[in-house]
């Protein structure tokens, strides 16, 4: 008996840890680089002791790249690493000489990936492919030296331009598996050891609930050039929509499938009727996301060694009449296991591909929701210079081309005070502002 305790409390512990090793949501912190700085200086050269302009550029700084790494299938590195931060660009120096851009800060995920941004949900990244890459944010531009501010009029500009702060964003992270076929069935109705007998996955297999506790992906291989993915979802229960058991946790790795296969047990051999187990997990897939309950789904009946002839017509007759495609397997000694791939297969010949989510941009709008509302404006050789953090990023998303676009961005200006503090300094008619490295001329 003592021998007994000790196994369970060990295979437990297995089970906490290897959860703990299967992260599939998380959130992180990224920022770019911020642009390098523009120089203002000026020739001093033999002979020629006042020369003219001569500060260089700053250089751009370092975007964040997502990149899909096959190494990887979790979001387990993403546990204690949750900021990422590019470097900056090299600030511009004498002589005309450019500050160098800064090297791609690379964050390596795994295939399946979504990341969304925190406050709305919007997806800005799906990566499925191996290799695929996303910029998530952008490096601020580098700053002009004086030497772009040399005019006709004006010969010795004695200002430069600072460069632009890098992107910053909070994201979400969330893994949606990349299978083919789900798996749905109550804990212990046998699709681990479906999965095992079809494919070379190796889940751990044993006679109580939850034994599959991460899931799991096995390939199975129908011929030359002919194979799907198969995922195995931990068990869902009653309630699992709502957060009960381990369903809440995975229910979001069958978002991605193109069918599913749900397996009941056909002996109903802990005393519930897999009729009802169908309905029931089926309701879950509903509240959860209307969508996954009008897969396709094929429907197979395990464990018919334990079961009788009575008990298995009653579920034939009970699927077949409901539209369902049903298969009697005993998956341990794989009884009936290959009609059911071939039925699979079949199906999955008259199915769109895998689930890709539409990505969006950023909109304009979004940044109205930040606190920071705060600029500063300086008057250097007649030109008025505007920074402000905040409203470079709206700056960015605005289209200069586009009579509405410039609207709004005008209505930006008199509702953050920037333009009455312009005519509070005594800017005029036709008097240049600039506000990074976008230039107009002041027209009240």
């Amino acid at each position: 008996m003592q021998q007994a305790v000790v196994e369970i409390d060990k295979k437990s512990q297995e089970k906490k840890e290897a959860i703990m090793q299967f992260i599939d949501r998380t959130r992180v912190i990224v920022k770019a680089g911020d642009g390098g700085h523009g120089k203002s200086a000026f020739r001093r050269e033999k002979f020629i002791p006042k020369g003219g302009p001569s500060g260089g550029d700053g250089g751009r700084g370092g975007d964040i790249i997502f990149v899909v790494d096959q190494n990887m299938n979790t979001l387990l590195d993403f546990r204690y690493h949750r900021k990422f931060k590019a470097e900056n660009g090299e600030n511009g120096d004498i002589k005309n000489q450019y500050g160098k851009n800064a090297p791609a800060c690379y964050v390596k995920v795994p295939a399946g990936t979504i990341v969304k941004d925190e406050e709305t949900g919007e997806v800005l990244a799906d990566l499925t492919e191996i290799g695929q890459e996303a910029v998530i944010c952008k490096g601020g531009r580098g700053g002009w030296g004086n030497t772009h501010f040399k005019t006709p009029t004006r010969q010795t500009p004695r200002f430069a331009k600072s460069g632009t702060p890098g992107e910053e964003w909070e994201v979400i992270l969330e893994l949606k598996l990349l299978a083919d076929v789900g798996l749905l069935g109550f804990p212990n109705v046998g699709k681990s050891t479906f999965i095992s007998v079809v494919s070379e996955a190796k889940p751990i297999i044993a006679d109580y609930h939850f034994t599959t506790i991460t899931p799991v992906l096995g390939v199975v291989t129908m011929g030359e050039g002919e194979s799907f993915v198969v995922a195995d979802i931990p068990g869902l229960i009653e309630g699992a929509s709502d957060g009960v058991g381990l369903g809440h946790e995975f229910l979001r790795h069958v978002e991605r499938c193109r069918m599913l296969l749900h397996i009941i047990d056909a002996a109903g051999s802990e005393g519930r009727d897999p009729i009802e187990d169908f309905e029931k997990i089926n309701a879950e897939l509903e509240k959860f996301d209307p969508e996954l309950s009008k897969l396709p789904q094929i429907v197979a009946a395990n464990k018919i060694d334990m079961a009788d002839e009575a008990q298995i017509e009653r579920l034939r007759e009970y699927f077949t009449s409901r539209g369902y495609e049903f298969y009697t397997m005993c998956a341990p000694i794989q009884e009936g296991t290959a009609e059911v791939i071939n039925a699979v297969a079949k199906r999955l010949k008259t199915l769109p591909p895998i689930k890709r989510y539409e990505t969006q941009e950023i909109p304009v709008e979004m940044f109205e929701r930040q606190k920071d509302t705060g600029f500063t404006v300086r008057e250097e050789d007649g030109v008025y210079i505007v920074e402000a953090p905040w409203l470079l990023k709206i700056l960015q998303c605005t289209d200069i081309d586009d009579y509405e676009s410039l609207q709004y961005f005008q209505r930006v200006l008199h509702s953050s005070g920037i333009l009455s503090k312009l005519e509070s300094m005594g800017i005029q008619q036709g008097d240049t502002v600039e506000i990074y490295d976008f230039e107009f001329d002041y027209m009240p």
